[in-house]
């Protein structure tokens, strides 16, 4: 329940300046979410991949990512 609540201030604050950005910002603000989105679905998959390699352990992976 905190984690929802939290994330609705944080919406609602990060709501509150976008209504006063901009349109070059908010066009910024988009291209920045797209590009962390792109970033999180290639983590995933490289952890996909890495849990099945068995030529190196996962602590390994684990560590060459960091």
């Amino acid at each position: 329940m905190q984690h929802t609540k939290t994330r609705q201030a944080l919406l609602q604050a990060i709501y509150e300046e976008l209504e006063q950005a901009y349109e070059d910002t908010l066009e910024d603000v988009l291209e920045l979410l797209k590009i962390r989105k792109i970033e999180d679905e290639e983590d995933i998959q490289d952890i996909a991949v890495a849990k099945n390699d068995t030529t190196i352990s996962w602590e390994e992976y684990q560590q060459e990512s960091a």
